[in-house]
């Protein structure tokens, strides 16, 4: 029977690294990771909210085979390595300051099982609108204001040739700053363009909207403006 946490949980597991909770190492090798452990390293967190929850923006049937399959595959799949590797560690996050050293497929199912942790939190029933307070600031700081910002994310989300993702992340700076990763990279990975602390994410792989709205994928990145959970971002700024 698969594990279930709570909702403040499962923002709390996809938020670590990220409120300076814990301090990343770089690791150099597989065998840095090895350390007895029982039971698979990875479960799947609850979705804080119903399949339905997001409609009309995302539908009920593409959350259900997105969160209880492609997700859900690619724990199974990060688990089952793990234990082919005698790799153990129970942050996701320790594996990616040297992912360039691992495994392809390491890589993808551990990016995978981040980067859909992180996204689920990233939405919210009643959400969208404009940022208000610190995220606004520091938005407006960075890019001018909300629609230079969104329009210049969008572009990230839209031009990602092929599977991917587009980010918000606050670089080593302290900066915003806008970038896109290709299949299940994200910006804690060494072999990342666009480095940083994921602040916001999109989710832009044909299986996260084809069966809503086909090959228009900008119709659902502008859909994607009305279920954004503010409050997450801005537990992430910090």
């Amino acid at each position: 029977m698969e594990k279930k946490s709570s909702r403040r949980d499962f923002i709390k597991n996809a938020s670590i690294g990220t409120l300076g909770a814990i301090a990343l190492t770089q690791l150099n090798s597989l065998d840095a990771l090895a350390a007895p452990h029982e039971g698979p390293l990875f479960v799947q967190a609850a979705l804080p909210y119903d399949y339905k929850a997001l409609e009309p923006h995302i539908d009920a049937m593409t959350m259900e085979i997105h969160y209880s399959k492609h997700h859900k595959g690619y724990i199974d799949n990060l688990n089952k390595i793990c234990a082919e590797k005698n790799i153990h560690t129970h942050s996701v996050e320790s594996l990616f300051p040297a992912i360039s050293t691992m495994p392809v497929a390491l890589r993808n199912n551990a990016g995978g099982h981040y980067n859909h942790t992180l996204f689920w939190t990233m939405m919210t029933p009643n959400g969208g609108g404009e940022p208000t307070g610190k995220v606004k600031t520091a938005i407006d700081a960075a890019f001018g204001n909300f629609n230079d910002f969104k329009t210049k994310f969008n572009e990230a989300a839209k031009s990602r040739f092929g599977s991917g993702w587009a980010w918000l992340v606050l670089n080593k700076e302290g900066k915003l700053e806008i970038g896109s990763t290709p299949n299940q990279d994200n910006p804690l990975m060494d072999v990342s363009e666009v480095k940083g602390t994921p602040i916001l994410c999109l989710d832009v792989w044909e299986h996260a909207y084809y069966l809503k709205y086909q090959n228009k994928r900008a119709d659902y990145v502008n859909a994607f403006w009305n279920v954004i959970n503010w409050n997450t971002v801005a537990a992430r700024l910090g």
